[in-house]
Parts: C-alpha cells; structure tokens; sequence
C-alpha cells in the first residue's frame, strides 16, 4: 500500500511541474532568487533573470524527475579523458592554482625610489625627435620634461603638444624600442 502511495505522490509532483515552470516566467528577479534559495540551498550571485529562470527550470525537472544516475555519472568520469583537447585545457585552467604576482622590481612602472618614472632616462638627458621636417628636444629633468623653455609632467603631454594628437611619450620620442635617440650634454 506504501508503494501506491509514494507512486501516486510522484505522479502529482510530475503534473505540478508545468504549472511550476510557468511560473517562472511571472515571477520577478528577487522572487527568483529567493526561489533559487529555496531549490538550491545557496543564494544566487546571479541577478540575470533569464539565467536564473533556465537554472530554476532545471533544478524543478531534476527534482521532480531524478538526476542523473549513478551510471551515468559513471559513464560522463570514464569519458572525461576523451574530452576534446580545449575542453581538457578549459578544465587544467580552471583547477590549476593562479600563478605567482610577478616581483615589484620586474615591474618597469614602478616609480623610482626618487618618485619619477622608472622608464625615464637619467635627469639632464636630452631627446630629440623630428617630427614633421622639424626637430624637437626635450630635457629630463628631476621634477617633469621641459620643453621650449616650459615643464610638463610627462613625455605623453609634449608629444600630444607636438603633433595636436594623443601620443604615448615613450613611443613617440622612441624609448620603447630600446633605441632612444638621446643626446646626453
């Protein structure tokens, strides 16, 4: 007689799945959510609700209908390896520990332990560039770059002054390549 029981508890619980699903679909973004609590165990990150509608529409499935069977768990494990090779790679990544921060001294953004920029030659340096049919010059110094007399804070503002464009410095005035073209007085 238990039998006819929990049978007949299921099929109910199977009918009442359509009606579960639809309404979903009236049910707004914190109503989900707490649905998502209710269902999961867990409160969702999540406030997409699309997203949070299919994860509802799947778990209400999964508990109404079974997961998947232990043979099936069985068969999915034994097939990971055969996995094609960039879902292998996703799944290496994703368990793999993230890697160390690179050391503060490696970083040529760091400021100089005089506050300047690490990647600014030496003060008293002169560059030059020709720009235009035109040569420029601009001294390093201690506190900015000067140019025709005035200080600037960085090679990128002389540049964008030069050519009426946004420059990065380094690149305009050729410190990138690891050619500076620099006269040193």
């Amino acid at each position: 007689m238990a039998k006819k029981g929990t049978a007949r508890a299921a099929r109910k619980e199977l009918a009442d799945v359509p009606q579960q699903l639809a309404a979903l679909a009236s049910m707004s973004v914190p109503d989900l959510a707490e649905k998502y609590q209710e269902l999961y165990g867990e409160p969702t990150r999540s406030r997409n609700r699309d997203y949070l509608k299919k994860r509802l529409a799947f778990r209400i499935q999964e508990l109404a209908e079974g997961g998947l069977s232990a043979r099936a768990v069985t068969r999915i494990s034994e097939l990971g390896d055969k996995l094609p090779e960039r879902w292998r790679m996703r799944q290496v990544e994703e368990t793999k520990p993230a890697a160390p921060p690179p050391p503060a001294a490696a970083d040529v953004r760091a400021p100089a332990a005089d506050g300047r920029d690490a990647r600014l030659p030496p003060p008293g340096t002169v560059l030059t560039r020709v720009f235009k049919g035109t040569q420029h010059r601009v001294t390093v110094r201690e506190d900015g770059i000067e140019y025709e007399g005035q200080l600037h804070r960085s090679l990128s503002s002389v540049a964008k002054l030069i050519t009426g464009t946004a420059w990065n410095g380094f690149t305009f005035f050729g410190l990138k390549d690891g050619s500076p073209k620099a006269v040193t007085p």
